[in-house]
Order: C-alpha cells, then sequence, then structure tokens
C-alpha cells in the first residue's frame, strides 16, 4: 500500500514538473513584434548611450576618490594583489593591473603605508585603486 501511494505521488510530481516547464503558443506559432518607428529606436539608443557615460563617470569618481592611507605589514604579494594585516590583526586584500609605485621595492614581512582611492574591507573585495606602497 505506502509502494502504491510513493509511486502515485511521485508520477504526479513528475507530471506537475512536465506541465510548469511546458511551453504555450497562442496564435499557433505565430508572432507578433511591436512596431516601433525609426524616431523612437534613435532616441533609445541614444538613451542608452546617455546611460552608459553616466555609469563610466560614477566608476570613475570612485576611482578618483579621496586618497587615504592604511598602514600595516605584508603577508603576501602576487603579480596582480597583495594582502597587508594592520594593528588589530585585520587582513586586507589589495589587487591591480599594473603594479602600484613601490610595490617592487618591498617584500613578504615588511610593514607598509598604503596609499589608495574606493573602499577597503575584510570581506568584499578591493574596489578602487592602489596608488602607493611605501616601505616604513
Amino acid at each position: 500500500m505506502k509502494k502504491r501511494y510513493a509511486l502515485l505521488l511521485t508520477g504526479l510530481l513528475t507530471l506537475s514538473l512536465a506541465a510548469g516547464c511546458g511551453t504555450k503558443t497562442d496564435n499557433a506559432g505565430e508572432t507578433s513584434a511591436p512596431a516601433v518607428s525609426e524616431s523612437q529606436a534613435a532616441e533609445s539608443t541614444e538613451q542608452t548611450a546617455e546611460s552608459t557615460e553616466q555609469t563610466a563617470d560614477v566608476q570613475n569618481t570612485a576611482d578618483q576618490g579621496e586618497e587615504k592611507t592604511i598602514t600595516g605589514t605584508i603577508d603576501e604579494i602576487k603579480d596582480f594583489m597583495f594582502v597587508i594585516t594592520d594593528e588589530s590583526g585585520a587582513a586586507y586584500e589589495f589587487s591591480f593591473e599594473t603594479a602600484p609605485e613601490g610595490l617592487e621595492n618591498v617584500a613578504g614581512g615588511d610593514t607598509v603605508k598604503v596609499t589608495y582611492t574606493g573602499e577597503i574591507s575584510e570581506v568584499d573585495p578591493f574596489n578602487g585603486t592602489v596608488i602607493s606602497v611605501e616601505k616604513q
């Protein structure tokens, strides 16, 4: 008896999944696209271009924001990032595309002062620009 209920329940669940994932065609495969005039299309393209420019401006402003500094000990240096630990024991990862000024003069275990723009967090990835790394 329990096997029958289990099979019946399994069958019903399978049918409900198949019905929910199926496609529906109302007009026997016909599709109708809304008519868009050339002026409306041009206006839409201009709005998209303005939106893209505004997004780029916001990103540039964030990258060129207020310069901040943090002092700590270098834990790790790689080709695209380095990690420092501050006096309180919090570790911060700084990523970069091109090596910042002074990074080639420091090694693991050195105490450094990092000048950067953007925001740092122990949890979130670094979102900014590393300007310089100075050995203390």
